[in-house]
């Protein structure tokens, strides 16, 4: 073994050769799921009509999920994703919000301001960007001036808006480092870039992708699993092929449970299977209708509910352990933030060796950037066929 080896070269050597599987978790969740040929059962193969954006927050994705700074397993059955709400916008935000191809004067087009900013190839260390307008996110003005606008003109961007002026947003930074490959930390970090204090709710959430209203028998459906309540900060999650794992909270607040199913009352007018339906944390939080999340605290999706007043200039750290229950200790936070210095070290130290000294410093920072962009998550169906089924 090489001695220039750094820690994420033995982690990548431990993935190859099977030890241990350090890739099982990544930035596998898209940002869209909606308006994609993954989704589209229309009779005529127009996807951007048949299952839009208005519809993401309501309906049950089959084939992924979508979600804000999250993660998954490469399998994306179990997701981590933040939900957000700045107390004037008409809906959640729980995924981008773009154009779709006939909406953009350019083509689909996604309005939204987020970065990757960091990711070793293992994703034992990871960190990423989105900026949240304190105002109304203008949907509709966003629409109707790229639908106005010719394919000579340039595109009507967020930032035009105005909806960024006197930094009047939130800069909210995920940070993921794995202590093992089923034991993950989380950080939140939500700063006010404004001049003034200003609300957010954030909603951190772990959910399970419905594999199990479909009606199928194949690989890749499973029995319901269930999101239940263990204590104040605790929750325990099953499932079939990912068995048990834990999801711990540092600070109390209340947790919202429902079925990530969809809501058929309010898209098609026929009777929902659940009283209990996907779109319940928007309608709870936006619309403060609290018989919309289950009582009885369990479902197939689950979040912590915070209300934060920030003020100008400041910023909020929250706290969160995803962890396979064998590995999840009695005191989850103990070494949080010593895990995170040694992970952020050994990204550097791996950086370090991989980009050449030939560069300088901004171009090895765009280079290290560039290494932080989302991978091409692998077929599912492939890997099952070489016998790495749950690897």
């Amino acid at each position: 073994m090489s001695s220039h080896l750094t820690p994420e070269h033995l982690r990548l050597e431990e993935d190859a050769s099977r030890k241990k599987n350090w890739k099982r978790w990544g930035p596998y969740l898209t940002e869209r799921q909606w308006g994609t040929v993954r989704e589209d059962y229309s009779a005529n193969g127009d996807a951007w009509t048949y299952f839009p954006h208005e519809h993401a927050r309501s309906r049950a994705y089959r084939w992924g999920e979508d979600g804000l700074l999250g993660i998954s397993d490469r399998e994306g059955r179990l997701c981590f994703a933040l939900a957000l709400w700045n107390e004037r916008d008409p809906i959640l935000k729980e995924r981008l919000f773009g154009l779709t191809n006939p909406q953009g004067n350019h083509g689909e087009d996604p309005k939204e301001v987020w970065h990757y900013l960091d990711s070793t190839p293992t994703h034992s260390y990871m960190r990423a960007l989105y900026k949240y307008p304190q105002a109304a996110f203008p949907y509709e003005r966003l629409i109707e001036e790229n639908a106005r606008r010719s394919r000579e003109e340039r595109e009507f961007e967020l930032e035009d808006t105005g909806v960024f002026d006197e930094s009047r947003y939130f800069d909210v930074i995920a940070e993921y480092a794995k202590i093992d490959p089923d034991d993950i930390l989380i950080r939140i970090t939500v700063a006010n870039r404004g001049p003034d204090a200003a609300p957010i709710h954030v909603l951190p959430t772990v959910w399970f992708r419905n594999t199990w209203l479909w009606g199928c028998k194949h690989e890749g459906c499973t029995l319901k699993p269930r999101i239940s309540k263990l204590d104040d900060h605790l929750l325990t999650l099953q499932h079939e092929s990912l068995h048990s794992f834990r999801f711990a909270a540092e600070t109390i607040a209340p947790w919202l449970f429902t079925e990530n199913e969809s809501n058929n009352e309010k898209l098609f007018g026929s009777p929902n299977l659940s009283p209990y339906v996907k779109d319940a944390f928007h309608e709870a939080v936006v619309h403060g209708k609290a018989d919309t999340v289950n009582p009885r605290e369990f479902g197939t999706k689950a979040a912590a509910h915070y209300r934060l007043m920030i003020p100008a200039g400041g910023e909020v750290v929250l706290r969160f352990r995803l962890a396979a229950a064998h590995a999840c200790p009695t005191v989850p936070f103990g070494d949080f933030e010593e895990t995170f210095a040694t992970r952020r070290a050994e990204a550097d130290a791996f950086y370090d060796v991989k980009c050449s000294r030939a560069l300088g410093p901004e171009q090895r920072r765009v280079m290290r950037q560039a290494y932080a962009q989302p991978p091409v998550v692998e077929a599912i169906l492939p890997l099952r066929r070489e016998g790495l089924a749950g690897w």
